[in-house]
């Protein structure tokens, strides 16, 4: 059996380009779900500094000692907003703006679902169980998972049908995203390079979740995420 051939030397020079692709790939994905990680902790405390506000106004004259606890809440809490602000400077990469946005979540998926439409998808959205109040980040990272599906399979199936299903289960959420466009041309799906799926893959991961990905049987494509719903997430706290 004769020996192989050794590696022409431009092979080797693009299998190096490429995984250096994919390592940037992933460090860019990484740092944008750390952006919007950090937006939701600055907006959280921002709010937390508000609450305490009130609550200070609200006490009596005689209540010196609450009122001093309720201060050194609002100047620890400003504190940590500013900080937040300095690393989110930091971590801005495009032309965004330097004040703190909210970020989406779930409760803003018909809004998402609207502008797929508008698109071209012909998007059908299914709810199953009570829908509960999700952590920020959570609920942040569930509803980019869906935007990013969606905008896959517009890019490389264009205007097809799609259905959506949002499960609310004991401990956990399920996402399911099945479009019906044909198999042909999913490489940003099938070859694991695309930036959703990169993206997909390190929210599930951050959250310990599970995803899944691939051409249904019948044609089309699937991507099926669950994640852990953390122990004081419980049925019946209702989404506002």
């Amino acid at each position: 059996m004769s020996p192989r051939p050794p590696p022409d030397a431009t092979d080797v020079l693009l299998a190096a380009v490429m995984a250096l692709l994919a390592r940037e790939a992933v460090s860019e994905e990484r740092t944008r779900i750390t952006r919007e990680l950090h937006d939701v902790v600055a907006h959280s405390v921002s709010a937390m500094v508000m609450q305490a506000g009130a609550a200070r106004l609200m006490l009596r004259p005689d209540q010196v000692t609450e009122r001093e606890s309720l201060n050194v809440v609002e100047e620890t809490g400003r504190e940590v907003v500013e900080e937040l602000r300095r690393m989110l400077g930091l971590l801005r990469t495009g032309p965004e703006c330097d004040g703190l946005t909210p970020q989406p979540g779930l409760a803003r998926l018909d809004d998402l679902v609207d502008q797929m439409r508008a698109a071209g998808l012909d998007v059908r959205l299914n709810v199953e169980g009570e829908p509960v109040r999700l952590p920020a980040g959570l609920d942040l990272s569930a509803y980019r998972i869906v935007q990013e599906a969606l905008a896959n399979t517009l890019r490389h199936a264009g205007p097809t049908g799609v259905g959506v299903t949002i499960a609310y289960r004991p401990g956990v959420l399920s996402l399911e995203i099945l479009d019906q466009g044909p198999r042909a041309g999913r490489t940003g799906h099938g070859g694991g390079a695309g930036h959703g799926l990169i993206g997909m893959r390190e929210r599930v991961a951050l959250f310990q979740g599970r995803l899944s990905t691939g051409p249904l049987p019948g044609g089309g494509y699937g991507v099926r995420v669950t994640l852990p719903l953390a122990a004081r997430v419980r049925p019946g706290e209702v989404v506002t």
